[in-house]
């Protein structure tokens, strides 16, 4: 990823789980409240552009537990480096935001 890439909230709150240890789709949707419709295309453009590697586990393990195997995913150098410009952009915008619901601008239009 030698360009810098605009990353939505969504798709750094997925970064962001992965960097916490959620490893699979169905993790990441809970811990995210992102639906499936936004999760799984959002790992696969990941994927594409390097900032996700995945695996599936192995048959037996799925198995044993009698469900289907899962693909796990994790960050790459790439995508550790891009979440971590995301995050400094993400907060640096809500340093731009009123901090309650009553804040006023300091200055008004006259």
């Amino acid at each position: 990823m030698g360009t810098k890439t605009f990353l939505s909230h969504s798709v750094t709150a997925i970064l962001q789980a992965l960097a916490n240890g959620y490893q699979y789709g169905f993790d990441i949707m809970d811990i995210t409240g992102l639906p499936s419709g936004t999760v799984y295309p959002a790992l696969r453009r990941l994927e594409e552009t390097g900032l996700v590697d995945s695996e599936w586990e192995k048959a037996t393990i799925a198995q044993r537990q009698q469900r289907p195997p899962r693909k796990y995913y994790q960050l790459t150098a790439d995508g550790k480096q891009a979440l971590a410009e995301a995050v400094k952009r993400y907060r640096l915008a809500s340093s731009f935001l009123p901090h309650s619901a009553t804040a006023k601008p300091s200055r008004q239009r006259g």
